[in-house]
């Protein structure tokens, strides 16, 4: 899994949202995950190969 910090929630959405457009497949809404943190945000995602990618706020 790749994983790219973003510096606001924006970051987060925009590219999860253009990954999915681009043929991406949903691995977990941008969001926070409040079992890693308080200010944990992610996204998680699956390239059309099969790759994992995360965008996040930590």
């Amino acid at each position: 899994m790749v994983a790219f910090k973003a510096g606001n929630q924006k970051r987060v959405r925009d590219p999860h949202a253009a990954a999915l457009a681009a043929g991406g497949f949903n691995e977990g809404q941008p969001g926070f995950r409040d079992s890693y943190g308080p200010h944990f945000h992610v996204g998680y995602l699956r390239d059309p190969q099969g790759n994992k990618i995360a965008t996040l706020i930590l």
